[in-house]
């Protein structure tokens, strides 16, 4: 049976852990917010650039661009946005899910990705994956040259016909306890649908200075490469927001714990005192 001292002991312990993932948790809850600061800057400048673009997509009747070409699904490529480190309860393991899910759906296809967290690198090369291309340690610090750098070898893949689709799997990031998994495809670019259209449900009417054509061949680069910030941006703070939220269940967890191990100790002292009182009684009464 513990004694006190172990209990005392148990309980030292668990409070220096509690100390631990408090402090954890304040410093991921002031990475958020600098993440979720950057991820809703990011949407309006993305969401308006890709309903600019299709809006110039609809009115070219047959556009010719390498990255508008539309061909059969058969070599697909996955850019999958995962966590750099643990203790974020199970934002990993739900993209990872997530990731696997679509393979699996694209059984018999060829499919390659880019994993970008070292998380999801180290999963999909155990799982067997090929990868175009692999970035660890860009998430805690999103630069702007990294997304370009994917976005670069994205467009050259499909330009070249190496691959006939781009997806980006990734967490959105919506509140602290509501991240959304996102299957989003990126390539090729879609003509406008019903979520570009102005409120209203009227389409914009733009005027262009340069032709469309010229437009184009400016605007699809800046497109991936906005999508793809964009979704690094997300991930990070949902990343962030994951983990907070994990040390701070931790850190309650560990506070329970407390309290209960405090509960039995007590319970423990009591009896031995009550048994050294009846000890005691028990010699005067035999005297």
């Amino acid at each position: 049976m513990p004694t006190l001292l172990d209990f005392r002991r148990r309980i030292r312990s668990v409070k220096n852990t509690q100390q631990i993932t408090r402090a954890m948790k304040f410093v991921a809850a002031a990475r958020l917010r600098r993440a979720q600061e950057s991820a809703l800057a990011a949407r309006p400048f993305a969401k308006e650039l890709a309903r600019v673009l299709r809006s110039i997509m609809a009115r070219i009747e047959s556009p010719q661009h390498p990255l508008l070409a539309h061909r059969p699904e058969e070599r697909v490529l996955a850019v999958v946005l995962s966590g750099e480190r643990g203790l974020c309860g199970a934002f990993n393991s739900n993209i990872l899910r997530k990731a696997n899910e679509f393979f699996r759906a694209r059984a018999g296809k060829t499919v390659a990705a880019i994993p970008v967290g070292r998380k999801g690198r180290d999963s999909l090369r155990k799982a067997g994956f090929s990868f175009a291309a692999e970035y660890v340690n860009v998430l805690a610090r999103v630069e702007f040259s990294t997304a370009r750098e994917i976005a670069s070898i994205v467009t050259r893949l499909y330009s070249k016909e190496e691959i006939d689709a781009v997806y980006l799997i990734f967490s959105e990031f919506k509140s602290v306890l509501t991240p959304v998994l996102a299957v989003e495809k990126l390539l090729p670019v879609e003509a406008i649908g019903k979520d570009d259209e102005a409120p209203g449900g009227v389409q914009v009417d733009y005027l262009y200075e340069q032709p469309a054509e010229k437009l184009l061949d400016v605007l699809l680069p800046r497109y991936v490469e906005s999508q793809i910030l964009r979704a690094m941006l997300e991930s990070s703070a949902a990343e962030h927001a994951a983990r907070m939220t994990a040390l701070e269940s931790a850190t309650n967890n560990a506070g329970e714990v407390i309290e209960a191990l405090t509960l039995h100790m007590n319970k423990v002292r009591q009896a031995a005192i009550t048994r050294e009182i009846i000890e005691i009684i028990s010699g005067a009464s035999t005297a």
